[in-house]
């Protein structure tokens, strides 16, 4: 049995630098399940190294797309037999296996993925995908260990999600573009990483228009064939450097995440007392000396406060002067990572009340969704264990302010969604080491 690896961070003053993001997380992986349908191959480039990347590429690889790696490129193409199901062995790794669905629909007339999984910030049920297909005429069967589909060639029809699910919305967009007739997707999710995913489906011949008010209409074609691409640098790691470095008293200068990705992120931190420097080349923010003001902010369904952004900005809280509150009304489970935070000297109490915004769609229900945050919190090193990727950045943040050595378990959370972050901070100026 090999030893888990945990990392030894001692604080080491202000962070400063340059960081370079790749592709999001979010993103690479549902452009690599796009890929298999196309009749040829396609790539991609920017792509981050990620855990996740491995994981998607594994279950690719089991159902007979063949898949080449090469540091930021990826190429993808479909084999001359599709494998229908994709394995038990990826039960729970991740929610990619509920997108295949569709694709496998198209490609092999029948599918059977197993139960999805990830990190655990709250139910996020198929409920929404499994009825978009059933609509679309496919017959679809939900067991206990997972999901089995069977159809003709799919139907354009007219679906209207109950909330405007990023993963619902893709399900859809992958399943249509193939379909015969046109679909119309109302209440449809339009993150960059959504748009970012039609955009590359439309180079592979998909007829796809984003109309106003969140609706998506999709005309079925007979074949697409393959494309390449380069993704956008991943916002949520973008706003995570910039915390890093607020939250030590430095600066970080990031890269490759253009100004639009992050326009209400940027207005949040300058809201609280942040001073901005953005061009072409890098976005980089800095604390004035009096340090930060504490805030109230609400995540949302973009183009809102992104739920991700909330980790780091939780811990920037405790370092900011006053009483800040967190309104989490994606995810209901989001705050799962706060006990960490306040085994490492962080004064956070959650409360299932909706405080700081409007009601919620969880404010009749016993979920722990809001969180009221002292600052100036001191912070003291602790041993803690990390219960998923966006917990595991921001207990990164809270030792590097902390006021003696932490050690970090679980850090493999961080490395399925951030590229290469060991080295990054370590760049930085950060005080860590690999320890086994």
């Amino acid at each position: 049995m090999i030893a888990e690896e945990v990392w030894l961070i001692e604080p080491s003053g202000p962070l400063r630098g340059d960081v370079e993001v790749r592709g999001s997380k979010n993103g690479v992986s549902k452009h690599m399940v796009a890929a298999m349908l196309g009749t040829g191959e396609s790539s991609i480039h920017n792509a981050p190294e990620v855990g996740e990347v491995g994981i998607t590429a594994a279950m690719l690889e089991a159902l007979g797309i063949h898949v080449r790696i090469d540091g930021p490129e990826i190429r993808i193409e479909p084999g001359a037999h599709i494998e229908p199901r994709v394995p038990d062995a990826f039960t729970g790794l991740n929610r990619i296996p509920i997108l295949m669905l569709g694709p496998l629909l198209h490609l092999a007339g029948e599918a059977f993925v197993p139960l999805v999984g990830g990190d655990p910030i709250g139910r996020r049920p198929v409920n929404f995908h499994v009825e978009a297909l059933r609509s679309m005429g496919a017959e679809v069967e939900v067991g206990d260990t997972g999901i089995y589909a069977k159809a003709g060639r799919l139907h354009g029809t007219r679906i209207e999600l109950p909330y405007p699910s990023v993963g619902a919305t893709e399900t859809v967009l992958m399943s249509a573009v193939l379909a015969e007739g046109k679909t119309v997707l109302k209440n449809a999710a339009m993150e960059p990483e959504v748009v970012e995913l039609a955009l590359f489906l439309q180079r592979m011949g998909a007829r796809i228009e984003l109309s106003p008010d969140r609706r998506i209409v999709i005309e079925g074609v007979e074949r697409l064939r393959g494309a390449s691409t380069w993704l956008t640098g991943d916002r949520i790691e973008a706003f995570s450097y910039l915390a890093a470095g607020l939250v030590t008293g430095g600066e970080v200068r990031v890269h490759g995440c253009p100004q639009d990705r992050l326009v209400t992120a940027i207005t949040t931190l300058a809201r609280m007392g942040a001073h901005f420097e953005i061009n072409d080349q890098y976005l980089c923010a800095t604390a004035p000396p009096e340090g930060l003001r504490a805030a109230a902010v609400q995540t949302d369904t973009h183009p809102g406060f992104m739920t991700d952004w909330q980790t780091p900005l939780m811990v920037l809280f405790t370092q900011s002067q006053g009483m800040s509150v967190l309104h989490e009304t994606v995810f209901e489970n989001r705050l799962v990572y706060v006990p960490a935070l306040q085994k490492m000297g962080c004064e956070i109490e959650v409360f299932d009340q909706c405080l700081g915004g409007p009601a919620c769609r969880y404010h009749d229900t016993n979920a722990r969704h809001s969180a009221v945050v002292r600052g100036v919190s001191k912070l003291k090193g602790a041993d803690v264990t990390l219960p998923d990727i966006r917990a595991g950045f921001s207990a990164v943040l809270a030792a590097a302010v902390a006021d003696g050595p932490s050690t970090l378990r679980g850090v493999h959370h961080i490395e399925r969604g951030y590229h290469r972050p060991f080295e990054q901070f370590a760049s930085l100026g950060l005080n860590i080491r690999r320890q086994r």
